[in-house]
This record gives C-alpha cells, structure tokens and sequence, in this order.
C-alpha cells in the first residue's frame, strides 16, 4: 500500500503525493448562484481508498462528476497523472482510465447484461463490427469477479435492482481502470453483495488502482477507506488518514458540530393492537407470516434483500394481493384490493425507491408533497395554494427541509431532502399505520439523525410503524421488536433489549457462526442460481417471441379472407401488397431509428409528400437528367428536414412530438404553396424514371429488392455496429447514456437526419411507383408508419425493438388493409382498425413489462 499521505487543509501548506494519479487543484463548481464546490484540492492515490463523506448538498456528487468529466470546474483544475486536464468529457475520462459508479446506476435495461457492461467501449472486429464472443466471453470473467450468477445474455431489466448494482461494478472493471470512484455503491446492495463489492476493492487495491468512495454508512467508511476527506457546504474540511480519525470526529467535521447520537432514546408506551397479520401468503414472495404492531410501537422487519420484506408492505398497502391468510386492522379483518383502500383505512407506506415510485421528479416541491391530500385542498375543482400549504408545510419544517421555494423542483434536491419531502407527504395523509421501507438510505448522517428523531416522536404520539431496513444498526436501535424473515419465512422475532446485531444476522442467514457479519460474504452462487427461474425451453422462447404473434395475426386475418375471397393469394394481388409493403418498410425502419432514442417524427408523410412532388418535379423539367439526379433531389429535401426537426429537438430542447407536428403542417403547406394545386402525371416525366420501381430482377419488382436492402443495412447497423447499440441505450436510459460518454446529441441528430433522408428516398420511390403526384400525397400516412412500429415492437419510450419486428409490422397492417379491403369493408374503417391496433400493441407492451417487474420482484 502507499504509505504517501496527503494532509490537506484550506489556507494551510499541502504536502502532495508525487505518485497521486488523479484529484483536484483548487476545484470550483457553481449553478447559478449558488457554489457547489469551493477551492477543492485533493488526490487519489495508487493502491488506496480515499473515501468522501459530507452531508447531502455538501459536494460530494458535485466532485465525482468533475472527476468523471460530466462537468467543467469553473477554476482550478482536474488533475491526470500529476498534470491538469483540458477539454474534459465522459468519453475523456474513460479514455484516461477513469470508471465510474453513479450513486443511481446509468444502466440501460433493455440492453443484455453484457451489453452494458461494454456499451460506450465495446471490443471490434474488422471492419469496426461488435466482437460479440470477446464480449461474452469478458462479460462471464466480470461477473464471476464481482459474485453475480447471471447469464451475460440476460437482459437487464429481469435483475434486481442489487444485482444491476453489481453489474455498475462489472462495467467499471471492464475498461481496466487505473482510477475507481464509486458513488453510493453499497446503497442497494445486500449484506452479502457489499461483502463482495470490499472483496473485489482488495483485489483492485493490490492492483494499485486509486479508488474513491463516497458512502453515508460509517462503518463501512472506515472499514475501507486509507484516508477520508470531508466536506461541508461545498467546502474541504480536511483530508487525514483513516486511523487517525474516529466516528464523532468524523461526523463533528460534517455538520459542524458535536452529534449527540444518531439514534435518539425514548421510553416505549404500547398501546391497543393496530394491525395483525395471521398466515399471510403470497406465492413466490412469502409463506405463513404472522406478526402484530400495536400503537406507539415500532416493529422491524429485517433480512436480506430478497428475504419478502417489501413484498410484505407491498401487500398490506394494497398493491399486490395475498394468496392466503388474514389482516386485521384494528379488530376489524380487512382486505385492500388497492392503494387508495388502504390510504382511506389508515395505511402510508414510504416506498424504497423514492425516485421511481415516491416521487414526481419534475413536480415542484409543494406539489410532490400534496399529492396523497390535494382533494382536501380544492374547491370547485381548483387547487387551493393557501390550503394545500397549510397541509404540508408544519411536516417540512419539522423535517427541516433545506430548499428555495416551494415551487421548486423535487429533483434539484439533494437525496436526504428528497426522502424529507417523501415522509412529509405521508405524513399529511395523517396515518394510523406507517410503513417504511429504507427510510434513511442514501441520506446523510445528521437528515438521518432527523428522520430518527421524527419516528420515535411519532411513536411517542402514538402512531404504529414497520421499519424496513438493511442497517442492523438503524433496526437494533429503532425497533420495539424485530421480526426475521429468510426467503420468505419468519425465522427469529426479537425485543428490544433482547437483540445485537449477530443474533438479527444469525436469524436472517442461518448461519451457525458469524463474524460481524462477514459469514454473508460466502459466495451463494449455487443458491443465487436455484432462486433464478429455470430457464426456458426453445419452444417456450419462441413462443415469446413478438415476430410469431405478428405472423400469427397475419394468418388469422388472412386465412379467413382467402376463403371468401381466394383473389388475395393471387400473384398480381401478392405482388401489389408487397410493393406498398416495400414503401412502408423503409419509412418504418426510418421512424423506428428516431423512436429507438425516445423521440418520435410526426412529419414522416409531409416529408415524404414534399420529397416526392420536388423529385417527380424536377424530372418533369428536366426529363434528360438521370434518375440518380431525381432521387438525389429527393433524398436532399428529406435529409434537410430531418436535419430541422433535429436541431430544434437536440439543441432548442424543444420535445419531438411538439417540432415534428408543427413541422408536419409546415412541410405540408410548403408542399401545397408548390404545387400550387397543380399535378404531375406519368405522361410528364421520363420512362426510365417510372421503370426505376416496376422493373423486375430475377422477376422480382425492384422496389421489393431497395427496400430489402435497405431494411438490412439498418438492421445490420443497429446490431453489429457500436453507433446501433448506442442509439438503443440513449433511448433505455438518456442521462445514463450521457454519463459514460456516448454523444447523444450527436446521435439523436443524426437519427433525425437519416430518417428524414430515408423518407425522402421513399417519396422517390413513392413518385414512380404512383406515377400522378401532387400536394396530397402520402396524406395522413403517419399514422400508418406508426402503426407499422408500434406493432412491431418498437417501445414509444425508447430503447427497444427489432428491424424484423418492424418488417412484420408492416406486413400485418398491410394484410389487414388487403384483407378489409377484398371483404369490401368500407376503407373509412381502416383508420380506425389501425387505431385499435396501436392500442392493442401498447397493450401487450404494457402487460409484459408489468409481468417482467413482478417476476423481477418475486426473486
């Protein structure tokens, strides 16, 4: 180990480690008026740990980031291998060997395990193609380091959010780092994961890697950390080594002075009995639970994650319903079939994910606060602002949320006042039965101090409470009573006074001999194994796949309709089908392209309509140009489009929907000023120029064969190119894209651009394949390429489908329309079938991604 120290304090002389290979010089970051960081100087040096501890809003978030290239200092400096560092980005960062894990994992969860662990640096082949083997057989080693039994080509989303914890640790890994920082990282893990994660910080120390921890769990800060920095209101304290520093010194140079104890001491009143649960079960989460929480009581649920601690809250909240067993709630059985039952019984439950389930994070404050009572603050309909602050505002003062106005966003919070705004609105709700689940995690040390103080005042006032917690600590020192749950089953209940740590962890593992808890670092690979589902057949996968549901809804329509009219299955009518196919095949791949990165292009058909009159134009003016000439005419007017939707979008940070319909009337009134009401019929252009699409190869019609073609060079693109998969995370996670580097701007610009030019090369094609052009032309065709998408798989949110998908999406649309048409349903229909089917695909979506998030939780 380096046996440098670096004993830095502001105004004083700083001895400096000559081998340090990154840190700060006199950092300084503001936003706005208000300083995150002030003059920080710091290293990191080979073979240790320095960890980084401060209040939440101290600046610690803000020092990582400037680390990791996401931010700038406004003055002084990143410092590299002794030296300072210009024009420092993500990408920057990776390159100078730098990795990182963010306190809330910028994974992508439609992407394969291995995927995220090398997107934004995966390994090639010639040619600049994916070298899938390497990365699999990489991806295997990582996790096998890290202590995750996964398959590498698991998708994301199927883990729990600890094992997707553990696959930030393998990403940060893979790019060999020479410097580790990790943000938070034990947050969400299990005892057993966080005994792993110091397992593979020892490896890593050996190594000689400098690492930096940021954490809010004191014990183990200092059961990791060389030397500890700390930071107070954007300032550097100070910097000392770790065993000259105790637990009190620590927290006094946080908060500025003396805690007297984070864990306050109050004398337990019990009251009448407010909830018993008998035999409760829920299949796959729990079995035969019994306990009881009276008033004035707090009562600890403990385990290990996955152990049916939040499956628990979850049912006795109302989300999720019990298999079997009773729930009384003050005498009364009762059964809750959703959230507002429970609410209007009495029942808040503080959720562990504030950020997805807790909290709206583009709400103001007042608003995220008022949410569950904002009924008691209207009148007439209206939302009353002097009512609804007197609703919440006692809570928050209480809590001593730390803010700037009301109106302020929730998300510009720090993460300890985030939690406080979470309790106030429960709080609000004026409970009889409050269920917390991690109420203290990720927050600070003195926001937890605070959040303790308020519990116990609100047992004190009579109020039943579960407290969920991973901290044996918090549970020990909180708790009335702790109930023990391991895979499902009460195993141990203890009283206060009753209790230690080892006996919670005994109950929760197991285990016959434990020391201190590091038993939990055994590898339970075979056991991580056996809780996974088994896994499916290739019958069972392919009977999942969405392209057979496609085809199968092609068959159903179809089969139906040749026996009443057996003209669908003829040549001519086969042909015409697939050649309005082949139109819609390439605008849908081109939409899927701009709705893989969350955004969506409303003007398709204008573009296509502007792009098909100006090329059917300039070949009726010039008929001895050649045909390359019309359909680079073509191909520029949509490539200029799509360029103008892009740039509005990723630089005037104007949402998609709102640009691409406005540019959807402008392209089309610019198409109806230039046609002047005027039309282009196939007498007025060349020969070769309607040849271009009707000429056959090998008899095949030639647009068939340009559409094919087209549709695989994307389709190869998006899988065996780096650019493809990137496009696929901007969509699965745009801030997390950001932080490793990949250039989403760029990206979503250039997804607009090609877009836009595949959409004027189909208006080509679309003017010879119809011949007579004018300003309608592909009117009202958007919903269609939307349709086409939407059915086949691509996610309106992003990150997710196939070429394939998209192909027989198109397909099926067109085999309705076909099918409609040759039952003589009258064509006015259609626009409404294709409605009923969008529906019905975001349907199927919207029921496998809540399957997917049950099966998740269940193990």
């Amino acid at each position: 180990m380096n046996s440098a120290v670096v004993n830095e304090i502001p105004g004083e002389a700083v001895a400096v480690a000559p081998a340090a290979t990154a840190g700060l010089r006199n950092a300084s970051k503001r936003f706005g008026g208000t300083i995150a960081l002030a003059e920080a100087s710091f290293d990191l040096l080979p073979g240790e740990v320095l960890a980084l501890l401060g209040e939440n809003g101290a600046g610690k978030s803000t020092c990582v980031k400037l680390l990791a290239g996401v931010y700038r200092p406004d003055s002084g400096a990143v410092i590299i291998d002794g030296q300072p560092v210009d024009h420092w980005s993500p990408l920057e960062a990776q390159r100078r060997g730098i990795a990182v894990m963010h306190q809330h994992p910028g994974l992508f969860g439609d992407l394969t395990v291995f995927e995220n662990i090398f997107v934004g640096h995966m390994p090639r082949r010639a040619l600049g193609s994916i070298d899938y083997d390497r990365m699999r057989e990489e991806a295997r080693a990582l996790l096998e380091v890290v202590g995750l039994s996964c398959a590498p080509e698991d998708r994301l989303n199927q883990l729990r959010t600890s094992e997707q914890q553990l696959v930030e640790i393998a990403r940060a890994l893979s790019v060999n780092a020479k410097v580790l920082i990790m943000d938070e990282p034990t947050a969400a893990l299990s005892q057993r994961e966080v005994e792993r994660l110091f397992a593979v910080v020892a490896q890593l120390r050996a190594r000689q890697v400098a690492m930096m921890f940021v954490g809010h769990r004191m014990e183990e800060i200092f059961r990791i950390a060389d030397r500890i920095a700390v930071l107070r209101d954007g300032h550097l304290i100070g910097v000392k080594p770790a065993a000259e520093l105790d637990r009190d010194q620590a927290v006094q140079m946080m908060i500025g002075r003396p805690l007297k104890a984070i864990y306050p001491q109050w004398e337990s009143k019990p009251g009448d009995e407010v909830l018993a649960v008998s035999g409760l079960t829920r299949d796959e989460a729990f079995r035969d639970v019994s306990f009881s929480v009276r008033a004035g009581e707090i009562v600890g649920l403990g385990g290990l994650v996955g152990s049916g601690r939040t499956e628990i809250a979850r049912v006795l909240f109302g989300i999720d319903q019990p298999t079997a067993g009773t729930i009384t709630l003050a005498g009364s059985e009762v059964s809750f079939a959703d959230p507002p039952a429970a609410m209007a019984a009495g029942i808040a439950y503080v959720s562990e994910d504030r950020l997805g389930q807790s909290l709206v994070m583009d709400f103001p404050i007042l608003a995220n606060a008022s949410l569950p009572v904002i009924e008691k603050a209207t009148f007439a309909g209206l939302v009353m602002r002097r009512q609804e602050l007197a609703l919440v505002e006692p809570h928050l003062k209480r809590l001593k949320l730390k803010f700037r106005s009301f109106d302020q966003p929730v998300k510009t919070l720090s993460g300890g006042n985030q939690q406080k705004v979470v309790l106030s609105k429960w709080l609000a709700t004026h409970p009889r039965l409050l269920i917390l689940d991690e109420p203290t995690q990720g927050i600070d040390v003195e926001s937890k101090s605070e959040v303790h103080s308020m519990i116990a005042e609100l047992a004190q006032q009579g109020l039943a409470i579960i407290l969920i917690s991973s901290e044996l600590p918090e549970l020990v020192s909180m708790c009335d009573r702790i109930v023990v749950l391991r895979e499902g089953e009460v195993t141990g209940e203890f009283s206060r006074g009753d209790v230690d740590q080892e006996r919670v962890i005994r109950a929760a593992t197991d285990a016959d001999n434990v020391e201190a808890g590091r038993a939990l670092a055994a590898p339970a690979h075979a056991g991580e194994a056996e809780s996974r589902e088994a896994q499916p057949s290739f019958l069972q996968r392919l009977l999942r796949q969405r392209e057979l549901g496609l085809v199968a809804a092609m068959a159903v329509v179809a089969l139906p309709v040749m026996a009443v009219n057996p003209r669908m299955i003829s040549a001519e009518n086969l042909t015409a089908v697939a050649m309005d196919a082949a139109l819609l095949m390439i605008v849908a791949v081109a939409q899927m392209l701009v709705l893989l990165t969350r955004n969506i292009d409303l003007s398709v058909a204008s573009v296509i309509g502007l792009s098909a009159y100006g090329a059917a134009s300039f070949m009726h003016g010039h008929p001895e140009a050649s045909i390359l000439l019309g359909i680079a005419v073509a191909c520029g007017i949509g490539l200029a489009c799509g360029a103008l939707n892009g740039l509005v979008v990723t630089l005037g940070r104007v949402p998609a929907i709102v640009v691409t319909l406005g540019s959807l009337s402008v392209f089309r009134g610019l198409n109806s000023l230039w046609a002047g009401g005027k039309q282009i019929s196939a007498d007025q252009v060349p020969q070769d120029w309607l040849d271009m699409t009707s000429a056959r190869l090998a008899g095949i019609p030639a647009v068939i064969l340009i559409a094919l073609v087209c549709v695989v060079v994307i389709g190869v693109a998006l899988r065996y190119l780096p650019v493809g998969r990137e496009l696929y995370a901007i969509g699965s996670n745009p801030d997390g894209a950001s932080l490793i580097g990949i250039r989403k701007t760029a990206l979503v610009l250039g997804a607009f651009m090609l877009a836009g030019l595949l959409a004027g090369f189909d208006g080509a094609l679309w003017a010879s394949r119809y011949a007579t052009i004018d300003a309608r032309v592909a009117l009202g065709f958007e919903l269609t390429v939307i349709a086409a998408v939407v059915v086949g798989g691509v996610a309106i949110r992003g990150g997710a489908g196939s070429v394939l998908g998209v192909v027989l999406g198109a397909l099926t649309l067109l085999v309705i329309q076909n099918g409609l048409t040759l039952v003589r349903v009258d064509p006015l229909w259609l626009q409404g079938v294709y409605g009923l089917v969008i529906l019905l695909a975001v349907g199927v979506d919207t029921v496998i991604g809540r399957r997917t998030l049950q099966a998740r939780r269940r193990r």
